[in-house]
């Protein structure tokens, strides 16, 4: 073995480093890109309930979260709704329970379908 082939085997290692290096590097910042999308995440999520919590009764509040079980999607939409039409003023605030029930059934008879099957 020359002193050229050991050096060619130390520099092949070299290289090996510093891609692992810069695989750790890169895998660090994806970690810390999702950790900082989590936190934003959790604080609109905060601050979602705490304006629920000042338009809704505690009432209103335990409707959504039994409904949240059954369709989340629909809860979600609702929430940013309420929020919305509180901000802007176009609805009484707070919301009762009864409010929120003649709210569900609006959106019930608009989104729900009667199937109707005929025999001839």
């Amino acid at each position: 073995m020359s002193i050229n082939e050991n050096y060619d085997e130390s520099e092949g290692q070299n290289l090996g480093e510093d891609e692992l290096e810069a695989i750790r590097q890169r895998k660090m910042q994806e970690l810390q890109k999702q950790i900082e999308e989590e936190r934003k995440r959790q604080e609109l999520a905060a601050q979602r309930r705490a304006v629920l919590r000042v338009i809704l009764t505690p009432e209103a509040r335990e409707r959504l979260d039994n409904l949240r079980v059954v369709k989340p999607e629909l809860v979600e939409a609702l929430e940013q709704q309420l929020i919305a039409l509180a901000q802007s003023g176009r609805i009484r605030v707070p919301i009762t329970d009864e409010d929120l029930r003649k709210i569900l059934e609006t959106i019930y008879k608009q989104t729900h379908r009667e199937f109707r099957i005929r025999y001839r």
